[in-house]
């Protein structure tokens, strides 16, 4: 991404801020994942959203009206000896030169240089509680401050919430995050075309998993989040990740993967069989699902409250279980109960962005929030019927189902980023027997 869009989305943080202000965003820590083998590092996004720099044990700080310039970075120091072992460091001279920097630090010389820096604001935006042992050392340095108004020193006045205005910022997508989002989908798209193909009964989840692995690490991308590659009541269990099981013949089976690019994630989920016919029974329930989703979609545009792709996503789905005789009564009354809660327990969608779960408040006040340009969310009806589950006939057992399409809000309506994974049930098992 452009030096540039990160220099836009500083500016436009600093305007709110104001002069008089300080904003300090610590890098994400690294995390042991067992012994002195570390996680794949993955930067904090609020960092990466101002910043695009991607390395740990950094701190980025922003002073609008600095004489000496409104963005300082600290970070590592360049060391050959660390580099040979773990890889290339910016350094000092390369924030400045490479990521935009105004001014940078080694952030080992931190505690003698952001003190004196915070001294000088009225207004500290931070966020607390993120990075519990950065929280430790900032409220150190005003401590530190306040032990010393006696010599002349100056302490802030306030303490800001920084997330509050900069996840408003981030939940409208920009050109550039769109174009990011948009290539992170077609990625997605084609590793779920990819597994439609590939499947067959006999295999193990993981084996499908793979082929999404696959597709996206060839494509330079991460998975956005932990594959679910759910086969038959495994498809019942929304956050299902073990994916080792054996895929049965005449079974669903349930993947929800997507792929981050440039930070930007995509979030897709497709059902299918695994043999490459459906059911009666699943077509019933998937084709509920379907029109459920495509009753949600329709209502993702500008001017709608962000509540109502749920809300018809739930009149469609209570009203199909009606006619099929999975709920009994007056569909007002089932919705009033909540009683389709029983087979679609969660919500209809959330935002998408840099985090899977982007930010952004879903209500402003007690209103739900207003969809507007350049949101994007997620669309994913599901019904969900464990096997043994009581009243329910056994030809329903074990069938779950989720659909999930990533949708950008436009001027005229929206778009959806996801189309190209196809979900209309003719065409999931055209593709597949053609595979």
């Amino acid at each position: 991404m452009s030096p540039n869009e990160f220099s836009k989305r500083r500016r436009q943080l600093m305007r709110m801020m104001g002069e008089g202000a300080i904003a300090i965003l610590p890098a994400a820590p690294t995390k042991i994942r067992n012994r002195d083998a570390d996680y794949a590092y993955r930067q904090d996004s609020d960092f990466l959203y101002l910043t695009g720099f991607s390395e740990p044990e950094s701190v980025a700080v922003l002073i609008p009206g600095r004489a000496h310039g409104e963005y300082i970075l600290f970070c590592r120091d360049k060391d050959p000896v660390r580099e040979t072992w773990d890889g290339r460091r910016a350094g000092p001279a390369g924030a400045v030169e490479a990521h935009g920097a105004d001014d940078a630090f080694p952030v080992g010389d931190i505690d003698e240089i952001l003190p004196g820096m915070i001294e000088q604001c009225a207004r500290v935006f931070y966020t607390m509680g993120v990075h519990p042992e950065f929280d430790q050392r900032l409220m150190g340095w005003v401590n530190s401050l306040r032990a010393q108004v006696g010599k002349g020193r100056h302490t802030p006045h306030e303490f800001v919430v920084l997330d509050h205005v900069l996840h408003d910022m981030r939940l409208y997508k920009s050109r550039a995050e769109v174009s990011a989002m948009k290539r992170a989908a077609r990625i997605a798209v084609t590793a779920h075309t990819r597994a439609m193909k590939f499947c067959r009964p006999g295999l193990k989840e993981y084996e499908v998993e793979a082929e999404f692995l696959h597709e996206f690490r060839r494509n330079g991308t991460e998975p956005s989040y932990l594959p679910i590659v759910g086969g038959g009541e495994n498809g019942c269990i929304l956050h299902y990740t073990e994916n080792r099981d054996s895929l049965r013949d005449g079974d669903l089976l349930l993947i929800d993967a997507g792929c981050e690019f440039d930070g930007y994630a995509s979030d897709i989920t497709r059902t299918f069989p695994v043999n490459g016919r459906f059911t009666p029974a699943q077509r019933a329930i998937y084709d509920l699902v379907l029109d459920a989703q495509k009753a949600a979609i329709e209502q993702i545009m500008p001017g709608k409250h962000c509540k109502e792709a749920h809300k018809a996503a739930v009149k469609t789905i209570t009203r199909g279980l009606v006619k099929l005789g999975l709920l009994k009564g007056k569909v007002p009354a089932l919705i009033k109960s909540e009683a389709y809660k029983r087979f679609f327990m969660h919500g209809t969608g959330h935002w998408l962005g840099l985090d899977v779960h982007d930010v952004g408040d879903y209500k402003v006040g007690d209103e739900w929030r207003v969809l507007e340009p350049g949101m994007v969310m997620t669309v994913e009806p599901g019904i969900y019927i464990p096997a043994g589950s009581k009243g329910v006939a056994k030809k329903w057992w074990g069938i779950g189902v989720r659909i999930e399409d990533d949708i950008l809000v436009t001027k005229d309506g929206h778009v959806n980023l996801s189309a190209g994974a196809v979900k209309e049930p003719d065409d999931i098992e055209q593709l597949m027997r053609a595979a």
